[in-house]
């Protein structure tokens, strides 16, 4: 597989939100003296401001697009399609990005917390009551598979679910022996003994799409014994195959979400992240899931696949 450097769209998105209201408060500033205040070259500036020509209120004619003037290495703006007002929310508005954000904020593999939190504090002191209206973020459908859980390990009672898993993207029905309830991190966990499997396995209560108390008892064999979780719920064993990827900024907030075996600094950009695999399958979705910005180094037959479903999807576009 070709790796491809990561995309810079979200820096510069950044970049682009904060380049106008700097240079209206510095009208005729030198570029390479803007570039110096901005953290970028003085080329890099420049192609932003040729993307700023672009951009502006819907309609995109005159009169509509930021425009501005230069001077020979000075730059003004002299229109700035009202980027300079504040952003005024209607009670929905407020309400739906209220929402929208919490969401964003209990989603896995999101890199800057912090940042969304702030946004939401801000919305919701802007917004006053609207923001405390009754909106839960969830599904009841998932605190009702909780609780029936929870019942059935408090009445000592076997379930049959149907369960989806995710490595192997198969939904299966199995009969469970529940021992006991986790919370780990944002998720509930059901432990219990798989009578499909054989074996203790921890089940995501969010993956389980029906379930049923039934009548008979729920005897895990004598002998087994609970998992002691540290925190991390997915433990791959030490002989698992590895699986080597080069990722970009964009792809690192995998190394939070996942195990890994190492992380190497190749450049600031870049990152050398060892994982460990048991299905190869399922790396390979992983990986194409995560964009151009990820490339395998490591196994080979990983790399073809990937490879090769790209190349399949690519020819599905040009038919």
């Amino acid at each position: 597989m070709t790796v491809t450097r990561p995309g810079t769209s979200a820096d510069r998105l950044a970049r682009l939100l904060n380049l106008v209201p700097y240079l209206l408060t510095r009208p005729g500033i030198l570029i390479t003296e803007a570039a110096a205040d901005l953290g970028v070259t003085p080329a890099q500036l420049q192609d932003d401001l040729e993307l700023l020509w672009v951009c502006g209120l819907p309609g995109y004619g005159p009169g509509d697009l930021i425009d501005m003037a230069f001077d020979g290495d000075r730059v003004t703006i002299t229109y700035d399609a009202g980027i300079d007002r504040p952003l005024r929310l209607t009670p929905d508005e407020a309400m739906a990005l209220v929402v929208a954000l919490r969401m964003l904020a209990e989603t896995p593999g999101i890199a800057d917390r912090d940042a969304i939190s702030r946004a939401l504090s801000k919305i919701e002191k802007a917004a006053g009551e609207w923001a405390d209206a009754p909106v839960a973020v969830g599904t009841r459908g998932n605190d009702d598979r909780l609780a029936t859980v929870r019942a059935a390990v408090e009445r000592g009672r076997a379930l049959r679910i149907t369960y989806y898993t995710a490595t192997r993207d198969a939904t299966t029905e199995r009969v469970i022996d529940p021992i006991r309830v986790l919370i780990v991190g944002e998720r509930s966990y059901v432990e219990a003994w798989c009578r499909r499997a054989a074996d203790v396995r921890l089940f995501r209560v969010d993956r389980i799409d029906a379930l049923v108390e039934l009548e008979e008892p729920a005897v895990p064999p004598p002998g087994v014994r609970s998992e002691v979780l540290d925190g991390a719920v997915y433990r791959p064993a030490g002989d698992a195959p590895e699986m080597v990827l080069r990722i970009g900024r964009g792809a690192r907030w995998i190394t939070e979400y996942y195990p890994v075996e190492g992380i190497e600094e190749l450049t600031p950009e870049e990152w050398l992240v060892t994982m460990r695999v048991t299905d190869l399958d399922w790396a390979r979705r992983f990986v194409l899931g995560l964009g151009p910005g990820v490339g395998v180094v490591s196994p080979s037959e990983l790399a073809a696949s990937v490879r090769c479903s790209a190349q399949e999807a690519l020819a599905a576009y040009s038919a």
